[in-house]
Order: structure tokens, then sequence, then C-alpha cells
């Protein structure tokens, strides 16, 4: 017999069908979002500082780009694992928008 739209599956055990909760996803999007916002905030101050000093201009830009990619390199394992602790952390204590069951 097969199974029409309309039959429920769960009907034999007497309950609603599991609701979706995706929580993988969600940590997914939080450990991108995170990772952005601590890369950012730990190239930022470097990239202040060509701000500062450099005058406005092309060079101002390339001594940014220059900047950032000699920056960058060692400080994005850093905000990797401070994504991953912060996801880990906010999880755990239930603190984070969709991850609270």
């Amino acid at each position: 017999m097969p199974i029409q739209p309309s039959d429920d599956p769960y009907k034999h055990l007497g309950r609603r069908p599991p609701a979706f909760r995706p929580h993988f996803t969600l940590s997914l999007i939080y450990l991108v979002v995170f990772f952005l916002l601590f890369a950012l905030v730990l190239i930022l101050p470097s990239l202040l500082q060509v701000l500062a000093d450099v005058p406005p201009g092309p060079q101002q830009e390339e001594a940014a780009y220059q900047v950032a990619r000699a920056v960058a390199g060692p400080r994005l394992y850093t905000a990797f694992a401070l994504s991953v602790a912060a996801v880990t952390i906010g999880s755990y204590y239930k603190v984070l928008p969709g991850m609270k069951e």
C-alpha cells in the first residue's frame, strides 16, 4: 500500500512530528559571522595606523592593502580560534538566538 500525502507517519506513535531545528546551519552561520568580526577587530588597529600616517590617495590604498595582507596572515588563526570559542560558549550557555534548545 503506497503512502498517501494525507497519511501521517507519526499517527501510530501518538505524537506530533519533530520540529525542524537547524542547529548545525546556525552554528556555521555564527562561526562565519564571529570569524569576520574577530578578524576585523584584530586587523583594524593596523589599518587605522595607516589611515593616520599615510596621506589620502592611491598610496594610502596600496599601503592599507599591504598592511592588511601582512597583518592578517598570523591573526586569522587567532580569529578562527576565537570564533570557535565564541560559538561553543554561546551554544553551551544558550545565549545565541536559535541555539536555545
